[in-house]
C-alpha cells in the first residue's frame, strides 16, 4: 500500500528515484541525507519495519498478502510475486515520470525480484528508465552472487541503461582497516554519485545546461553502461579528476572507447573556470573517439571547497561486441593480457627423520607442464625376467647412486648419522 505520495517537485523533467529492497532503501536514505534535490524518492519494500525507518516521503509496502510485511526471506521469486501483486500501487506512483532510476542491491529477495518488475512497468508507461544496482561482495557467498547475476539479466530487459556497481572492485579503493559499516556507506556513496551525475545536469541550473531530450538520446535503449568518478583539488585538478574518472575501478578495466554515447558531468565551486571545463571535456572526447555522441553539463556547488568532480557515464556497449564485464573472481586479470600458464608445484618427497635429504634435482617433475614424465611412471611387471628385477633394491633398478657422507663436529654443526644425497649417475635426468 502507498504511504504518502510526494508531489512537490514540479519543475522541468519529472525524475523519480525508486529504492527497492533493503539495499535500495539504504541508498535513497543516503541520497536524501546528502541533499540530492529536484528528484522524488520512493521506497519500495516487502519489509514493513524497514519502511518505517526510511526517509522517503513516498513508501510502498508491496506483497502484503504474500509476505504480510515480513520481507522476502532472500527469495527473489517472493520479491517478484510481491511486486506483481502490488502493480496497481506501483503504477500510481510512477505515473507522470519522465525519468525513473531504479536502485537496488542485487542478490537478495525483494530488490532482486521486484526491481525488474518495477523497471519494466516504468518503461511501459513511457519513462526513461536507468537501473543503478550493486553486485555483492564475493564473501557474501556463491548463492547470493548467482542470484544477483540472474536478477541483473532480468533487469536488463526492462531498463534503457543499466549501471552495475561491482562491490568487489570497491575493495581496491578502500583502506584495509575500513569498518564493515563504513564499507557499505562507501557503496551507498557510489550509488549517490551515479544518480546525481545524471540527474543534476537535467534538473539543476548550471553554467552549461543539458535538456532532458539530450540525456534521453544518450541513454534510451542503450543497455549496458559504465560509470567512473574522479575528484581532485589543487594544481591541474581538472586533468587529475578526469583521469581518475577514466581509470576508476568501477570501469573494471574497460575503456570508454567504442561507447555510443558518453555523458560528462563536471561539478565545482565558484572558482571553477571555463578553461578547466574545456580541458576535462577534451580529455574525455579524445578517449571516447570522434564518433561518440558526447554531451556534458556543468553544475556549480559552493560546497565543493576548491574541489572538482568529474562523472563519466558511457552507454551503448551492448550494440557492439564489447559488453560490461562480469566480476566473478577475487583475482582480476588485465583483459588486455593473455592468460599465463599456471605451474603446479608437486609436494616434495618425505624426508627420513635422521637423514636430511637434499632437494630432488630439477627435472624430476616436468617444469612447465607440472606433470610427471612418463618414463618415471612404472607399470605392473610382467614375465619372469621383469619379476627378477624386483629382487634388487629399488634405487639400484632406477640407476640411483646412494652415497652417505658423515660430517664431523669440526664445523660446529651436529648431525644424526650423516647426509644422504640422491644422484642420477651424477647428472639430472629430464
Amino acid at each position: 500500500m502507498p504511504i504518502g505520495i510526494d508531489t512537490t517537485n514540479s519543475t522541468g523533467a519529472r525524475i523519480r528515484v525508486i529504492g527497492v529492497g533493503g539495499g535500495g532503501g539504504n541508498a535513497i536514505n543516503n541520497m536524501i541525507s546528502s541533499g540530492l534535490e529536484s528528484v522524488d524518492f520512493i521506497a519500495v519494500n516487502t519489509d514493513a519495519q524497514a519502511l518505517e525507518h526510511n526517509l522517503a516521503k513516498t513508501k510502498i509496502q508491496i506483497g502484503d498478502a504474500t509476505t504480510r510485511g515480513l520481507g522476502a526471506g532472500g527469495d527473489w521469486t517472493v520479491g517478484q510475486k510481491a511486486a506483481e501483486e502490488s502493480i496497481t500501487e506501483l503504477k500510481e506512483v510512477i505515473k507522470g515520470s519522465d525519468m525513473v532510476f531504479v536502485t537496488a542491491g542485487m542478490g537478495g529477495g525483494t530488490g532482486t525480484g521486484a526491481a525488474p518488475v518495477i523497471a519494466q512497468t516504468a518503461k511501459e508507461m513511457g519513462a526513461l528508465v536507468v537501473g543503478v544496482v550493486t553486485k555483492p561482495f564475493l564473501w557474501e557467498g556463491n548463492k547470493r552472487g548467482k542470484s544477483a547475476k540472474e536478477g541483473i539479466l532480468r533487469l536488463k530487459e526492462g531498463v534503457d541503461a543499466l549501471i552495475i556497481i561491482p562491490n568487489q572492485r570497491l575493495l581496491e579503493i578502500i583502506d584495509n582497516n575500513t569498518s564493515f559499516k563504513e564499507a557499505f556507506r562507501i557503496v551507498d556513496g557510489v550509488l549517490l554519485n551515479a544518480t546525481r551525475g545524471i540527474s543534476e545536469i537535467i534538473s539543476c541550473h548550471g553554467t552549461v545546461n543539458v535538456d532532458f531530450a539530450d540525456v534521453k538520446a544518450i541513454m534510451s535503449g542503450m543497455g549496458d553502461a559504465i560509470m567512473g568518478i574522479g575528484i581532485a583539488k589543487g594544481e591541474n585538478r581538472a586533468e587529475k579528476a578526469t583521469a581518475t574518472a577514466l581509470n576508476s575501478p568501477l570501469l573494471d578495466g574497460v575503456s570508454i572507447k567504442g561507447a555510443k554515447g558518453v555523458l560528462v558531468n563536471i561539478t565545482g565551486g565558484d572558482d571553477l573556470t571555463m578553461n578547466e571545463i574545456a580541458r576535462a571535456v577534451s580529455i574525455v572526447e579524445q578517449e571516447a573517439g570522434e564518433d561518440t555522441n558526447l554531451i556534458h553539463g556543468v553544475v556549480q556547488n559552493p560546497n565543493m571547497n576548491e574541489q572538482i568532480m568529474v562523472t563519466v557515464v558511457a552507454t551503448g556497449f551492448n550494440q557492439e561486441e564489447t559488453s560490461v564485464p562480469e566480476v566473478e573472481t577475487a583475482v582480476e586479470l588485465n583483459p588486455k593480457e593473455k592468460a599465463k600458464p599456471i605451474e603446479i608445484p608437486f609436494p616434495k618427497a618425505p624426508v627420513a627423520p635422521k637423514f636430511p635429504v637434499s632437494k630432488v634435482p630439477r627435472g624430476f617433475y616436468h617444469e612447465k607442464a607440472g606433470v610427471m614424465p612418463t618414463n618415471l611412471i612404472s607399470s605392473s611387471p610382467r614375465g619372469e625376467e621383469q619379476l627378477k628385477k624386483f629382487d634388487m633394491p629399488a634405487y639400484q633398478r632406477r640407476g640411483v647412486e646412494l652415497s652417505v657422507t658423515t660430517n664431523t663436529p669440526e664445523n660446529g654443526e651436529e648431525f644424526n648419522n650423516g647426509l644422504a644425497e640422491l644422484q642420477y649417475n651424477g647428472s639430472t635426468k629430464h
